[in-house]
């Protein structure tokens, strides 16, 4: 390699800075060139998963007792199930299975078991009002997930996280699109390629948020394929949604440092995603 090779290698990367959180970004593109470099994938279905979930229709046994039943109270017909988690981390912690059907992703909800969902947490919370309410979605192994079977948390902690206060930094290249009150956008300084961030136009409404969370998810599939993710809400003065497609590994300079190195401009992200409208991949 010569030395003008090596200084443009250097010359494509750029520090960022969170406005938000105050963390610091590495925008580094030629990091996508390793050879070698780990990509965390969704497990393909099997046969075990299927004949064994107990999130699915039938398997009511296999959960704790609920806490809430959605439309309505019955042996049948239910479409969203709240049920206390079996292996708590906090003493108040709860599950929302999305759906009786065996979808694997929020992107795979159907409009009204979207909204029963956020009707779910919605009663949640003015159910167990005290402390803070920290609701999440974790997809595939790699993104902390123990069941394949669409679901979130429910997490009730002492006080809010730090990050919760704050406006999120965004641009106008940066949005993937603005629907029902809801703007979905690539941070300026994301962590991780694909990372999202929801944000309502006024007063904070469930509804819309999470269906924009599924456009977008269903935009990321048709962009990567499947992907591991953790999204979670924070409410509070600046609330927001935010998404964390798994596809890069944490190293020792972001466990370490805190420094995150991203090989995938935002700008760039938003593109594919903007173009992922049409339903076909996207690729640079």
């Amino acid at each position: 390699m010569t030395e003008t090779e090596w200084r443009r290698r250097r010359l494509t990367s750029e520090l960022r800075r969170d406005p938000l959180s105050g963390r610091t970004v590495v925008i580094a593109p030629r990091r996508a060139e390793r050879p070698g470099a780990p990509r965390p994938s969704v497990e393909p279905v099997t046969e075990e998963e299927l004949e064994t979930c107990p999130f699915c229709a039938g398997r009511e046994h296999m959960t704790p007792p609920e806490t809430l039943r959605l439309p309505g109270q019955g042996a049948a017909g239910w479409k969203v199930r709240v049920v206390p988690n079996l292996y708590p981390a906090f003493e108040r912690q709860e599950v929302v299975i999305h759906s009786p059907r065996h979808v694997r992703s929020f992107a795979d909800l159907e409009d009204d078991e979207v909204e029963l969902v956020a009707e779910a947490w919605r009663r949640r919370r003015e159910v167990e009002p005290g402390g803070y309410l920290l609701a999440l979605i974790n997809e595939g192994r790699a993104a902390g997930a123990s069941l394949h079977h669409s679901h979130s948390q429910l997490v009730w902690l002492a006080e809010p996280p730090a990050s919760t206060t704050g406006e999120a930094g965004l641009d106008r290249a940066s949005i993937v699109l603005e629907r029902g009150g809801v703007v979905l956008a690539c941070p300026y300084a994301s962590r991780v390629p694909y990372e999202l961030v929801l944000v309502p136009v006024g007063e904070l409404e469930l509804r819309p948020l999470l269906a924009a969370l599924g456009e977008g998810l269903r935009r990321l599939r048709t962009v990567e394929g499947p992907v591991p993710v953790n999204a979670w809400l924070h409410t509070g003065a600046a609330p927001r949604l935010e998404v964390v497609p798994r596809l890069t590994v944490l190293a020792g300079l972001e466990l370490a440092a805190g420094v995150y190195v991203n090989p995938l401009a935002p700008e760039e992200a938003a593109r594919r995603l903007r173009e992922a409208a049409t339903g076909s991949r996207v690729r640079a």
